[in-house]
């Protein structure tokens, strides 16, 4: 073991003299032994394989230059494999894509102040399930349930990890073994192929189809409520639109129909909002308190999408049925953990003062952006991209249009600006944008845009202005 290995007539160093040479202390110190040694052994083995077999493929093999195999070579490439294997998966990345809310990229950013509130979370103990004042054991969702109350108008609410568990948990505890009925236009089909009948399938409730997938009347309702419905609901159709020959239901009609069977009657909002959009200047979306106030008894819907918290489902409504629901085992397999509820609360409190929204919500900050702010950002980004990407590009700022979330008012768009690139050289144009999209998401913090109509756009809308110089930085990297 103390010899070098000779393997194809060149000789590789056993593995103790790279770990106790002293270039490798650094590597030790910073990684630790056990996974520097296994790294080293695990490159040594490799390059033994590819001596190896280049010795078996001949001549031609034979004219290939032969790896350096000196220790500093081998140190380098040890160094490398070790940064490799413990860089994170989940890293963070340049959204230029266009969408705010975009569901792959992790949905709303969170404001400072909850940022702040979950560092601190994670560094101390807190009260999550501890009464300070009475000296014993509390209910995690008495942290936020008071807010929640105060911004939605509801008798109660709880909290667990996303909006289909929320809609899972309401299903399972109001509607287990007996009928939900739900219009046809509404059976949606979120992100990752789940659907709200599978949903329903999984919670042990029947489902009960009314209506057409354009046209539901009342009636329908009214004709399919018997001995055994256990819940009518709606299902916010925030994804898609179905225009033309249509006609649905709103709240205001079938709350009094449901209270005449005395059935209760829940809305899943999907992406909630606590404040009326319109008076920011964006598209209107029912708020969580209307649908309270329009007769619904149980209302479902995200923290992370238009609420511009973290991810996280929210039930709000009767206080009987939020007390069943809190009390269904489910409830605990799918409750939050501290770093959530930390987030959540400072969120929600921002909205207090609805005016100042704008300022400290990020979400709302990004969706209110004026398009001048970011003209002004592309043209001092401009010349840097174009002389980085060279003469095989042509670089340009122009107005676009940004989307407010792929499963948060996808249809709705908002005035945007940015940049886009074009190959110089007409022929090549998909070659060349999938070569430059590969390079921009190969930076140090990735770059991910879009391409469409034979260009690559980079919508600046949710490039903040604290990480500007930070995207020119990298910049020249492109040219490498």
């Amino acid at each position: 073991m103390n010899e070098p290995v000779v393997t194809g007539g060149i000789r590789l160093p056993a593995v103790h003299l790279i770990l106790s040479d002293a270039g490798c202390e650094a590597l030790i110190a910073e990684y630790g032994r056990v996974q520097t040694l296994d790294a080293a052994r695990a490159l040594l083995a490799e390059l033994r394989a590819m001596l190896l077999a280049a010795r078996e493929g001949g001549d031609l093999a034979a004219a290939a230059p032969a790896p350096d195999t000196g220790i500093p070579s081998l140190l380098a490439m040890l160094a490398a494999r070790l940064r490799e294997q413990n860089t994170s998966p989940l890293r963070p990345v340049f959204n230029l894509t266009g969408t705010v809310l975009h569901t792959n990229l992790g949905r709303a950013l969170l404001p400072d102040a909850a940022v702040q509130a979950v560092v601190d979370a994670m560094r101390w103990p807190m009260n999550l399930e501890w009464d300070i004042d009475t000296g014993k054991r509390g209910d995690r969702d008495n942290l936020i349930e008071e807010l929640l109350l105060e911004l939605t108008g509801a008798e109660a609410a709880t909290i667990v990890n996303n909006n289909a568990a929320a809609v899972l948990l309401m299903l399972n505890t109001v509607a287990l073994g007996k009928e939900v009925i739900v219009s046809r236009g509404e059976l949606v089909e979120i992100g990752g192929a789940f659907r709200i009948p599978d949903v329903m399938t999984r919670a042990g409730a029947v489902l009960r189809e009314v209506g057409a997938t354009n046209r539901t009347h009342l009636k329908d309702y009214d004709e399919a409520a018997g001995a055994q419905t256990a819940l009518m609901m709606k299902v916010h159709t925030s994804n898609y639109a179905i225009t033309g020959f249509t006609k649905s239901i709103e709240l205001d009609e079938l709350a009094p129909l449901a209270r005449k069977h005395n059935i209760p009657l829940a809305v899943d909002l999907g992406s909630g909002t606590l404040v009326d959009l319109e008076q920011y200047g964006l598209p209107h979306e029912t708020t969580v308190r209307e649908t309270i106030e329009g007769g619904a008894d149980l209302v479902t819907f995200s923290g992370d999408k238009l609420l511009g918290g973290p991810q996280c489902g929210i039930i709000v409504g009767r206080k009987d049925l939020i007390a069943q629901i809190k009390k269904n085992p489910l409830k605990r397999a799918l409750r939050v953990g501290k770093l959530t509820l930390a987030a959540l609360e400072p969120v929600l409190a921002l909205y207090r003062a609805p005016d100042l929204l704008p300022e400290r919500l990020t979400t709302l900050k990004l969706l209110t952006r004026p398009a001048a702010d970011m003209r002004a950002q592309a043209q001092a980004i401009l010349p840097q991209l174009q002389a980085a990407l060279g003469a095989g590009y042509v670089v340009t700022d122009e107005a676009m249009m940004s989307q407010i979330g792929s499963g948060a008012l996808p249809v709705d768009q908002l005035h945007s600006h940015g940049l886009v690139v074009r190959p110089a050289a007409a022929g090549r144009i998909s070659n060349a944008l999938g070569v430059l999209e590969q390079r921009l998401r190969a930076l140090p913090l990735p770059v991910i845009g879009r391409v469409a109509q034979d260009a690559l756009w980079l919508d600046l809308r949710c490039l903040q202005d604290h990480q500007q110089q930070r995207f020119i930085d990298q910049l020249p990297l492109l040219a490498a």
